[in-house]
């Protein structure tokens, strides 16, 4: 079955301010459940400017204990691999992330971008897909999915309020135009 998370939100805050706070974001004492977050590959294509970086982030394992009675979830910590695309001339930032844990048994994808508002060039917009899907947990499938949803959801709104939080310590209050 699988379900979808989607997520669009508007930072009044330039696409630089945005990009350095999103990489900086983690780990953060507002979110434990990220434990780290470290880069593992960076380059820069010299002709294009074009910046890509692979980063490896550690979570806990939010599944409720419950569940972790069955042997498959009882792991401690959740890898997740992200990769992303940063063009400053451009001034977008591409996010691709999936789960590096229970591969045999759950997808999570994530697709995100980082751009320039059209609304307005001095903010910035972000525009977020993620998916989940349980297989092989047999009847446990649907209750972890509903699990999935609901902790992405949240932890979606979670990590803007982070942003804002984040951009508004560090650039002070936001552009308004």
């Amino acid at each position: 079955m699988g379900v979808t998370v989607d997520v669009h939100q508007v930072f009044q805050y330039p696409f630089e301010q945005v990009v350095a706070c999103f990489l900086r974001k983690y780990p953060n004492p507002m979110d434990k459940n990220v434990i780290s977050v470290k880069t593992v590959e960076e380059k820069k294509d010299e002709s294009t400017g074009l910046i890509y970086r692979k980063r490896i982030a550690i979570c806990q394992n939010v599944v409720p204990e419950i569940l972790r009675k069955v042997s498959i979830l009882k792991v401690p910590d959740i890898q997740l691999e992200e990769e992303s695309w940063l063009s400053l001339q451009k001034r977008n930032m591409a996010i691709r992330s999936h789960c590096l844990t229970w591969t045999q048994y759950a997808s999570m994808r994530e697709e995100s971008v980082f751009r320039e508002s059209v609304e307005n060039p001095n903010w910035t917009e972000f525009i977020q897909t993620g998916r989940i899907s349980i297989t092989g947990a047999g009847f446990l499938n649907c209750i972890l999915e509903t699990f999935a949803s609901t902790f992405l959801r949240q932890g979606a709104q979670k990590g803007i309020r982070i942003m804002e939080m984040l951009l508004k310590e560090q650039c002070g209050s936001p552009l308004v135009e």
